[in-house]
Parts: structure tokens; C-alpha cells; sequence
């Protein structure tokens, strides 16, 4: 019997930036994988760009009315779709949250540029707290919205099962690309790319979501080396469990934590306009 067709990895709609990339190019990884990398603006060694790191299943776009708030205040944008997500390819190694955060290095070197203001969220939250842990000298400040340290501190969403998710993606991908049950009959004349999701996107799917199950494990005291201006934001009603916010927060010197009333997890969708300040507002704490 053929499964039912997963949904959509996060179809909900958002705005997109307002103008075109001054830059869209390609960066090979270490491991073959092709991460799209984007500019916004003019890029110049005279300004620190802001680098942005998007969530779970999502791509760059995702930060378009914060892309336009940069511009508008004289700062340039380096934009990445993080790998298997957007037009960014697999790869072949295991995917890390540390695995992905040498990618944003890897675009960060393919654009010669040595140190940004770092905006993650969510799973980009998490390689932000990362590239600033690991790679001190090429982050200028932090703005971390949604971040999490164990994947037992994101609170159980009763509207997304997400290891009901990963089965759905699991069981289609694993159907049409007969990795199941070898008595069971499967169409012929199906041709596979046209599928929605196709195996291939099912599988990739299913791999991103128990990323999110299985990582991240960061211990909190390994936070304290870092020194930068550093924003945690979440929302008021985030599914992040408050502990664990606090936690992070607590671990960074200087760190300012910033709870979004009436907000959930999406804070870029849902709150671009708090996101903005608070990112503008870190990025001159980091100028003075």
C-alpha cells in the first residue's frame, strides 16, 4: 500500500527580501557539498557584514524584512542556505550542527571576508553560539534567536510530531525507492523527480528533522569563551524550554536576553521588526 505523502518541511509563507543579491554563487565544502551563498548590498571592507543562518528546513529568504533593515542602515548581508536545505546540496558527511557551521566559515573564506555580525535562528541560533565559541576571530557579535543546547529542551509540540514526521518521509522515500517490503508492487511508469517530495527530498528530510531529535550537545560553561556582544532572543510562548534560554544567556558574559511577548518560535516571520533592533542594536554595542 503506498504511505500517505509527507507535508511540506515548514511550508508556511514569509516575506522575502525587497531587492536582488549583488552575489549568488556557489561554494564547494570539504565533503563535495554546494553551499548557495548569497550577498545583499555592497560589499565593503570598511563595514562588517551581517552573516545570516536560517532554521531547520527553511532557506535564506526567510530573513527578508531584516535583509531590508540592513541596507537601509548601511550594512551589507551575507545570506546562506544551510546544506540539503534551499539550493544548497547534501554532501557526504554526517550532518552536524559543527558540520554546518564550518560551512558558514567556508562561505565567509569564499567571499574573503574575516569577521560578521552573526544572526541565527533556531538551528542557525545554534551554529551562531557555535562559530562564536569556535571561531572567536571571525565573529564581530551574536544575535541568537530560538536557540537550544540538547534536543531535550525543545518543548513537545502537540500540532508537529516530529518523529512522526521523519517516519512519513521515511516510508515514502523508502516505497519508491523499494527499500521495502520486495513482495510489494510499485508503479512502473512513475517518474521519480516528479513526485512531491521526491524520494531523494523525503530521505533528505527525514535526515534534517532527527538532526533536530538527536543534536545538538553543547555544554553551557563551554560558552563562557565567548567574548563578543551577544543577544539571545526568544519568544515569550517559544518552544524552548526557559531554563535552557536562561542558561545559555547566563553562560556568555555580557550576554542580554530579550523575551518577545506574545511570540512563539518564528521569531523572523513573526516579529522582523523586534529582530531588527535587537540585531542593530547589538551590532553597535559592537562598534563602540
Amino acid at each position: 500500500m503506498t504511505p500517505t505523502p509527507p507535508e511540506p518541511h515548514f511550508p508556511s509563507r514569509y516575506n522575502r527580501p525587497s531587492v536582488a543579491p549583488t552575489i549568488a554563487r556557489r561554494v564547494t565544502t570539504p565533503d563535495g557539498a554546494q553551499i548557495a551563498t548569497f550577498v545583499y548590498g555592497t560589499p565593503t571592507s570598511a563595514v562588517t557584514p551581517v552573516l545570516m543562518l536560517h532554521g531547520n528546513g527553511e532557506e535564506h529568504g526567510i530573513f527578508g524584512p531584516i535583509v531590508d533593515v540592513c541596507l537601509e542602515a548601511g550594512l551589507w548581508v551575507v545570506a546562506i542556505d544551510s546544506r540539503a536545505q534551499g539550493m544548497s546540496t547534501r554532501g557526504g558527511a554526517p550532518l552536524t550542527y559543527e558540520l554546518m557551521t564550518q560551512d558558514a566559515v567556508c562561505a565567509l573564506d569564499a567571499l574573503e571576508v574575516d569577521c560578521a555580525h552573526v544572526l541565527g535562528f533556531s538551528d542557525g541560533g545554534i551554529e551562531a553560539l557555535l562559530l562564536g565559541r569556535d571561531y572567536p576571530e571571525r565573529v564581530a557579535s551574536i544575535t541568537a534567536l530560538g536557540a537550544n543546547l540538547t534536543p531535550e529542551s525543545v518543548i513537545e509540540d502537540p500540532n508537529w510530531d516530529i518523529e512522526g514526521s521523519v517516519a512519513l518521509n521515511r516510508a515514502w522515500a523508502d516505497y519508491w525507492r523499494d527499500c521495502g517490503s520486495p513482495c510489494e508492487a510499485r508503479p512502473d511508469d512513475v517518474d521519480l523527480t516528479l513526485l512531491m517530495p521526491s524520494p531523494a527530498i523525503a530521505a533528505q528530510d527525514a535526515e534534517l528533522l532527527q538532526l533536530m531529535l538527536d543534536e545538538p550537545h553543547i555544554e553551557a560553561d563551554s560558552l563562557a569563551s565567548i567574548k563578543c556582544p551577544t543577544c539571545i532572543m526568544v519568544g515569550e510562548h517559544d518552544c524552548i524550554e526557559p531554563a535552557e534560554t536562561r542558561s545559555i544567556a547566563n553562560a556568555i558574559p555580557g550576554a542580554r536576553l530579550i523575551v518577545v511577548p506574545r511570540m512563539g518560535h518564528s521569531l523572523p516571520k513573526a516579529a522582523p521588526d523586534a529582530v531588527s533592533a535587537h540585531l542593530l542594536a547589538t551590532v553597535m554595542r559592537a562598534s563602540v
